[in-house]
């Protein structure tokens, strides 16, 4: 039973994915919107698995095959994924990259440059002009993204380069980084220099006076098959070759940060002149019942229910294990409560080195590992309440140890294993947003982009149905602990 659920597992996971172009993005808006011009442009069903997070992420799914592609910089490929030094150019990268199996290819037209910036009152305050000056000023709050902070070509290298006496803070998501220095929570936060928010919070980027960040070009980071693969979409994909300057990325962010669009509407506006941007007003209903509402719901289901039976065919029999071997129950309840303290991000990150893959199977096999702990506990526990009367009765009558346990033991204990399952579906669902980040799709997914956006519609768009999700879970289950708890204490008895 345990393996054909796992087969039943892998079978679907292999099934999903198809020989269709893959293109994968980073979690933040420039990597969304190309993402979505990429499939556009390759058409013949090419697939977006979108917000898969940082380059590691992406590299790792770029080496299993679980992408074809993605949009990358050339100054990342080369600080971060190849750790060289200087400002290698395309044919430098290639060489590199070709005995991995990878290449550049269709630089897009654009340079996309880190910074560090400032409102520009505060710096003019400070008289802060250039990175350099910011030595003077040991005091000031930082906001830096996670990926930044953690990159050789990010914080670590930047401090150093210029001897900057300020302590590295705790990671802040990007897009809340805006609204923080805005209000003067934070003093100096990493921007993007095509970010579409720059001009809309008056920020000041610094002067990289020691021209310590390299070029930052748009290319596609590729499989080295692909040309061959997908020889028609690859030709089309071609065609994007220095079509996107600084000022359409530009227009294209502001597209969906600031007049309401979502990343396809403003990918679609790349042919389109400035005056066709205006702002959309974001609605909350809308956004609620947006078309992709019932497609997130069938996966968030599939994540929270094909789990969840895994965790109920395992974690049931492990429950029964603890209890009739008392040598065993300190290890079994020992280790599925050790698995429920590993972060999920972390549990995800480890999944996805382990498998090679991103997307549904780790979802899959983390989410059935957060669920096992509530069953193996409850189905213990209930087995375990049930009187010393009731077996030395089922002894008295004849039954065999079997026999025991299926017609009064776990009948007595069904009340107690319904509240872990209940219990772990409730989990599964919460825990089941997290998966977008690794592109297994669910409410989750318009969490992120929420996030990416610093839009709180769209984060509610995704939060509230699982929320609601949960109620509705948690209700089932409780009609169902009332029913089959009277149904089974009814049937207790001999055969």
């Amino acid at each position: 039973m345990r393996g054909l659920v796992f087969c039943s597992l892998l079978v679907a996971w292999g099934l999903a994915q198809g020989d269709v172009l893959k293109v994968g993005s980073k979690r933040f808006t420039e990597s969304y919107i190309l993402g979505e011009i990429l499939i556009r442009a390759a058409a013949d069903g090419a697939v977006h698995r979108q917000g898969l997070g940082n380059t590691g992420i992406l590299y790792a799914a770029l080496k299993s095959g679980s992408i074809d592609l993605y949009p990358e910089y050339t100054g990342t490929i080369a600080k971060e994924i190849l750790k060289l030094e200087g400002n290698p150019g395309l044919a430098e990268l290639n060489r590199a990259l070709a005995p991995l199996g990878f290449g550049v290819a269709v630089p897009l037209g654009f340079n996309n440059s880190y910074a560090l910036a400032m409102r520009a009152d505060r710096a003019q305050a400070l008289g802060v002009r250039s990175l350099g000056d910011l030595a003077k000023h040991p005091a000031l709050k930082l906001g830096l993204s996670q990926e930044f902070i953690g990159r050789a070509d990010g914080w670590p290298g930047l401090k150093a380069a210029y001897g900057l006496p300020l302590a590295t803070p705790s990671g802040l998501d990007h897009g809340l980084a805006y609204e923080a220095i805005a209000a003067g929570r934070i003093d100096v936060m990493d921007i993007y220099t095509t970010d579409a928010k720059i001009e809309r919070f008056q920020l000041r980027a610094l002067e990289d006076d020691r021209k310590f960040f390299p070029r930052y070009d748009a290319v596609l980071l590729h499989r080295l098959e692909v040309p061959k693969r997908f020889p028609e979409a690859w030709a089309r994909l071609q065609k994007l070759e220095r079509r996107i300057d600084e000022g359409t990325m530009i227009r294209l962010n502001a597209a969906a940060e600031l007049q309401g669009r979502n990343f396809a509407e403003a990918a679609a506006l790349l042919d389109a002149g400035p005056e066709s941007v205006k702002k959309i007003e974001r609605k909350f209903l809308s956004v609620l019942f947006g078309p992709d509402f019932w497609q997130l719901t069938r996966q968030h289901l599939e994540l929270v229910f094909v789990s969840l039976a895994a965790s109920i065919a395992i974690g049931v029999p492990l429950g029964i294990l603890s209890h009739k071997v008392r040598a065993l129950t300190q290890v079994v309840l020992g280790v599925v409560g050790v698995i429920q303290t590993i972060p999920s991000l972390a549990l995800f990150a480890f999944l996805i080195a382990l498998l090679g893959a991103i997307g549904t199977l780790p979802a899959l096999i983390a989410l059935f590992l957060y669920a096992l702990l509530p069953i193996v506990r409850n189905t213990h526990a209930g087995l375990e309440a049930v009187s010393v009367g009731m077996r030395q009765a089922a002894l008295a009558l004849g039954l065999s140890s079997a026999e025991r346990l299926r017609r009064i033991e776990l009948p007595l204990a069904m009340p107690s294993i319904l509240a872990g399952i209940k219990t772990s579906a409730v989990i599964n669902v919460g825990t089941a947003t997290i998966a977008a980040f690794v592109g297994a799709g669910g409410y989750g997914e318009r969490i992120v982009t929420g996030m990416s956006l610093n839009d709180s519609a769209t984060m509610l768009a995704g939060a509230i149905p699982a929320a609601a999700l949960a109620l509705i879970v948690q209700g089932a289950f409780e009609l169902g602990e009332r029913r089959f708890g009277w149904v089974a204490r009814a049937r207790v008895g001999p055969a």
